[in-house]
């Protein structure tokens, strides 16, 4: 089908009444109901969007780093008085591959590092720097319990069994990095 473009020009100069201003308020009466729509529906989306987002099992935030401490006084030196952390917690950890490990928490702002060093009497159980869960970082998660699931199903060896009810656990990650999962608030 050939439209003749010289035609309809002609007819629009011929047909130049009043029906042209009532055409163009139906056109932008069309214009903006369709707007309307399409906006209305894209919040509908985005509110469908954000339900799912916060239902879904996913990473929040970092909860912590812990890096093993080699030499503590250039360590303490570069994280409190360059960095300005400050020292909010110290523990000794007890357990299998944690013998006498002093953890110490520092703080800046939301950011927790843990500087860990193991007791001299337990040195000999350190494997090398890496290969240890010395130096980790901690993600915050919303759920652990499905992370954790697909975790296993991907073949991932999870420290922590009852990860659901202690709320946390620590696996290795496929580059030898050691990831630990908390959902503590």
């Amino acid at each position: 089908m050939k439209i003749d473009i010289s035609k309809i020009s002609m007819s629009k100069k011929e047909n130049n009444t009043g029906a042209n201003p009532i055409w163009r308020c139906c056109l932008l009466a069309i214009f903006i109901l369709a707007s309307t729509s399409y906006s209305s529906a894209q919040t509908a989306d985005s509110s469908i969007a954000d339900k799912e987002s916060k239902t879904e099992a996913r990473v929040t935030g970092l909860k912590y780093i812990t890096v093993h401490v080699l030499k503590l006084e250039k360590t303490l030196k570069l994280y409190r008085e360059i960095l300005g952390f400050k020292l909010s917690d110290a523990e000794v950890l007890h357990g299998p591959g944690l013998e006498g490990m002093l953890v110490m928490k520092l703080k800046a702002d939301d950011l927790t590092i843990g500087l860990s060093v193991t007791a001299p009497e337990f040195l000999h159980t350190v494997g090398p720097i890496g290969n240890t869960n010395h130096n980790h970082f901690m993600l915050k998660v919303n759920d652990i319990g499905p992370i954790g699931d697909k975790l296993k199903e991907e073949g991932y060896e999870l420290e922590n069994e009852h990860y659901v009810r202690d709320k946390y656990t620590f696996f290795v990650g496929p580059n030898g990095e050691i990831i630990g999962l908390s959902a503590w608030e």
